[in-house]
């Protein structure tokens, strides 16, 4: 049977750290998964994936792993029982892993007898949750439904870290499918998602706002209030502003190491004409400005 080179499936080095062996799961699992990758073979790289992250992640494992690693077998290359390590393998190959992952870690348990359940930890589930722009950027707790395939409902409660974005993970310990054989369950990972908000358009870890003033405002100059994520503060406007320019308030963008910015855009609203003195006044205005022109 095959060997399997679980670095190289997940595209990291042999001394990857954990975030990084984290980092490259994800990718491959949101880019494999079955419910949205229908491509043939996708299936099999999302479950190649789990595997290496499966013995990567667990430090008995990966140490057993690169010790098998060091004994001169790469990726790719025929398996064969006790080679470089001495120790006899069941060949049992069932269950989710390859035969090569059974063999070489279905019999670790103490005790562990032929013909016996191997202890193997069950399957991550993947989800989606999707929150409002406001508790991405405070931080909170948010309700998760999930179903399972016999149509059982479960409702969890989820931290949200403050500044998280989207298309990050969260990992809940043990929310994922049973294991087999006394093995532990496995992990959730919900995907992060954040909900168009009315007010607020967010770009990374900056945040933009349209901030509409009148034109005397963009004329002469202001100072007007301006909303944020953490509430309203006074903005100045330099006298001669036109509709589109954009001023930065510094960190009050998405909390992080690295806070973002909110980026203010003017846009300028001429009030309409509700009377007679108003109309005079626009064409008092219109004199006074005889000479501009819009467009040019």
């Amino acid at each position: 049977m095959e060997t399997k080179d679980y670095y190289e499936i997940l595209g990291v080095k042999p001394g990857a750290s954990e975030a990084e062996i984290k980092t490259a799961y994800r990718k491959l699992a949101r880019k494999y998964h079955p419910d949205k990758n229908k491509e043939a073979g996708a299936e099999e790289k999302f479950k190649e994936a789990n595997e290496a992250q499966e013995v990567l992640l667990d430090p008995e494992k990966r140490r057993t792993y690169d010790q098998w690693r060091a004994g001169g077998y790469r990726g790719g290359e025929q398996f064969r029982p006790g080679a470089g390590q001495g120790q006899p393998f069941d060949f049992g190959g069932e269950g989710d892993f390859s035969d090569f992952f059974e063999n070489l870690f279905g019999n670790r348990g103490a005790g562990a007898q032929r013909g016996q359940p191997r202890a193997r930890r069950g399957q991550d589930v993947q989800a989606k949750v999707t929150v409002d722009l406001q508790t991405a950027f405070d931080g909170g707790r948010t309700r998760v439904s999930l179903h399972d395939g016999r149509g059982e409902e479960r409702v969890l409660e989820v931290k949200i870290p403050a500044g998280i974005q989207p298309g990050q993970s969260i990992r809940l310990a043990g929310q994922g499918h049973p294991g087999h054989g006394g093995g532990p369950n496995g992990d959730l990972l919900l995907e992060i998602g954040i909900r168009d908000n009315p007010r607020f358009k967010l770009d990374g870890r900056d945040v933009l706002h349209v901030l509409p003033i009148s034109p005397w405002e963009a004329a002469l100059g202001a100072t007007v209030p301006v909303p944020t994520l953490a509430g309203t503060v006074e903005l100045r406007i330099p006298a001669g502003s036109q509709s589109g320019r954009k001023l930065r308030l510094k960190g009050r963008g998405m909390p992080g190491a690295q806070p973002g910015d909110q980026f203010v855009e003017l846009s300028i609203r001429a009030p309409a004409v509700g009377n007679d003195k108003q109309r005079a006044a626009y064409e008092a205005l219109q004199k006074q400005f005889a000479d501009y022109d819009p467009r040019h």
